[in-house]
């Protein structure tokens, strides 16, 4: 069922995605700037500034990772609220990771409560949802039908609020700049933007749809590719307790109790593969992100004019029969060697690859190994009563990226 499903999002999203790529009324502002749909020039600067300043920011490094240290204490107060009944890991694990990436882009974390960021994180993980409903791509195969679609309404909506949002966040930070000390991303945006303007240059690519389509870009990938990878592993942890007790076995013998490190990686192989293998088979974004070509190309004897979008199939290669032992299996022994020891697979492109690689791709990596070991170390994780591991169902939701069907799991602490 989980492949018949996948292959259904895949068939419908190709059609879907050719068509929204050009056809939507709205697409001049939402496709041409920011990062993730943008092409040329304005996508080669804002990618290039983006991935300098998150670096500076701290992505991948010590900086970040005192961060989403700082962010597993939070959510394992959440997780202890429940005293070990069932829950909907949805929203605590989404909030967390939100706060990785609001505090690399704006210089801050925000509570859980707060309306605007549980606001802005629910309405971009709905927004995903939304772009890969039937209804959405049905609008996009017969755009007449626009005036009876209500997700259209609502995915418009959203996408203004968010811009709405964003911009006021952007005017709190520009009215306590100090070009001297960026707090984050903004910052550094705000700042080149008026060096640019004050040397006379008016017309460049730092303007405010920009700023705030990078911004939104980064907080809708940075949020719901991470926390829908990192539920999938606790789902499938409580579907597979005998792989839970040996992540669990060897956090305990090489750790302890202490916090894991982003340096413990290395020691903890079977860990590491289990966190591959989640990626592998979730396979959350089976199609990654059309973009079109730059120039007239040959691709082994096709021809593929300029300005064609392309759409690389990811399924393909983490899902190749010729590339996995069990493709469509849930197997770590994918990841290890006959020594158990960690192994690098070329077929492993669960982040894309070339020049549009995944650009949080090493912030990412450190988050999942982070939450995930510090969540294994401190709670096992089950089915709710009533429910066996047989029940806990993982065929995907059919979104933009493919999240785990409606769930709840118990989290039992260890302590």
């Amino acid at each position: 069922m989980y492949m018949l499903i996948i292959k259904w999002h895949i068939i419908v999203n190709i059609i879907y995605l050719l068509i929204l790529h050009f056809e939507l009324s709205w697409k001049q502002t939402t496709f041409s700037t920011g990062i993730l749909f943008a092409n040329g020039d304005s996508w080669k600067e804002m990618r290039r500034f983006a991935l300098t300043n998150l670096r500076d920011f701290g992505m991948g490094k010590k900086g970040s990772e005192e961060k989403i240290l700082e962010e597993i204490h939070y959510l394992i107060e959440v997780l202890e609220k429940h005293e070990g009944k069932a829950f909907d890991t949805a929203q605590p694990v989404l909030y967390a990771v939100s706060n990785i990436i609001s505090a690399i882009v704006y210089g801050s974390r925000f509570e859980y409560t707060d309306p605007l960021f549980t606001g802005m994180a629910d309405r971009a993980n709905e927004s995903i949802r939304l772009t890969g409903s039937a209804s959405i791509q049905m609008y996009n195969m017969f755009p007449w039908l626009g005036p009876w679609i209500n997700n259209l309404t609502r995915l418009k909506k959203n996408i203004a609020d968010m811009k709405m949002e964003v911009t006021k966040l952007v005017r709190v930070l520009k009215e306590t700049l100090n070009p001297q000390m960026c707090r984050g991303f903004v910052d550094s945006f705000l700042v080149r933007k008026q060096t640019l303007e004050e040397s006379g240059n008016m017309d460049s690519f730092y303007h405010d749809d920009n700023l705030v389509f990078s911004v939104g870009n980064l907080f809708g990938a940075g949020t719901d590719t991470t926390g829908t990878t990192l539920r999938w592993g606790l789902l499938l942890m409580a579907k597979y307790p005998h792989i839970q007790d040996q992540v669990q076995e060897e956090i305990s013998r090489v750790l302890g109790s202490r916090q894991p490190l982003a340096e413990d990686r290395m020691n903890l192989p079977y860990t590491d593969a289990v966190i591959h293998e989640t990626q592998r088979l979730a396979n959350i974004v089976p199609m990654s992100i059309p973009h079109t070509t730059s120039r007239d190309v040959t691709l082994q004897g096709y021809f593929i004019k300029k300005g064609t979008s392309v759409i690389p199939l990811l399924t393909s290669v983490l899902q190749d029969d010729s590339e996995w032992e069990s493709p469509h299996t849930f197997n770590p022994s994918h990841f290890l060697d006959e020594h158990r020891r960690f192994v690098k697979r070329g077929a492993f492109m669960a982040f894309s690859a070339g020049r549009r690689v995944c650009l949080g791709e090493s912030l990412a990596r450190m988050e999942l190994f982070l939450f995930f070991t510090s969540l294994l170390q401190r709670f096992h994780f089950s089915p709710p009563p009533g429910v066996t591991e047989d029940d806990l169902d993982l065929t995907p939701s059919v979104g933009f990226t493919l999240n785990p069907s409606p769930h709840q799991l118990c989290a039992v602490s260890r302590v």
